[in-house]
């Protein structure tokens, strides 16, 4: 239960350092953000916890798969902003454009050899 503790406040600060970070300056905050540090940090606790090289080579992957799906969302998020749709159906907007990316992807892919 620590283990699982240390896990959470370790990637919950990520977060919140990324947060302070980009209220300062928006462009450290984007390129900090973008690091895969979320991506990292699963892939050490998934190897601490397994020690399994397929698992782990699954992992990374189609973590690279999912990603794809997801980069339209922040070109969309800016462009709704800065034609003044609020923040949250901005945010709303962004998720679902997202979720159909990622359901396109899990019926599309498979056609194509694509297996996550």
């Amino acid at each position: 239960m620590l283990y699982l503790a240390i896990k959470a406040l370790v990637s919950g600060a990520i977060i919140a350092i990324i947060s302070e970070i980009a209220k300062r300056s928006p462009a450290a905050g984007a390129l900090v953000a973008s690091l895969p540090l979320v991506s990292i940090l699963g892939m050490i606790w998934l190897w601490r916890d397994t020690h399994d090289p397929s698992r782990m080579a699954a992992h990374a992957g189609a973590t690279f798969w999912y990603v794809i799906p997801s980069l339209p969302m922040f070109l969309l998020i800016p462009w709704l902003l800065r034609h003044g749709i609020g923040f949250w159906p901005t945010l709303l907007s962004g998720c679902l454009l997202t979720i159909a990316l990622y359901l396109a992807m899990l019926f599309i892919g498979p056609r194509f050899g694509l297996r996550l």
